[in-house]
Formats: C-alpha cells, structure tokens, sequence
C-alpha cells in the first residue's frame, strides 16, 4: 500500500496550491480519502474528506478555500487550495486506513 503526496511547497499569502495523492496496493473506489494536517507545535486536524459517494466534509476554516476531489480512474485524491493564510503552514497527509509521508505547505 503507497499513498504519495505532492504539491506543497512555498507560496505567499492569498496564493493558491494543488496538492495531490496517488494511491495504489488497496482497491481506492472502496476508501472515503482525506486530508489531515500537521501545523509546528500543533495537534492533527482533519482538513476535509470525501466519501465513496462524493460527499465532503471540510473544516470551518477552510470551508470555501478548499475543495477536495478524486479521480477514482487514476486512484488519485486532490486537494486544491485557494487564498491561503499563514494559518495553513503544515505538513499535509493524505489518509484513509493508510497514511502518507506528507508533503509541507507553507505560507510566508
């Protein structure tokens, strides 16, 4: 099982950036994916999630910023993130049953 983060990277504040996962070893049709986020000296926070179905889930302070989405033909999860704030500075993990290695964002 692999799932392998891209995309972060050094933006300033207002910019955009797409990070995207590709899975593979596990049947990806199957798995609500999500996004988790590490920010210095701070907890794990659920960024958002999406269902089998389609459905999504985001956090109030990414709520309008953010937009996830999967592409269930090339076992890939997205994550496209607009306006983004200092606030949003963390390692970023995709996760289901199985996590990445994450892939930094930040902001300055």
């Amino acid at each position: 099982v692999q799932l392998v983060e891209s995309g972060g990277g050094l933006v300033q504040p207002g910019g955009s950036l797409r990070l995207s996962c590709a899975a593979s070893g596990f049947t990806f049709d199957d798995y609500d994916m999500g996004w988790i986020r590490q920010a210095p000296g701070k907890e794990l926070e659920w960024v958002s999630y999406i269902s089998t179905g389609g459905r999504t889930f985001y956090v109030d302070s990414v709520r309008g910023r953010f937009t996830v989405s999967r592409d269930n033909a090339k076992n890939t999860l997205y994550l496209q993130m607009n306006s983004l704030k200092t606030e949003d500075t963390a390692v970023y993990y995709c996760a289901t049953a199985y996590w990445g290695q994450g892939t930094q964002v930040t902001v300055s």
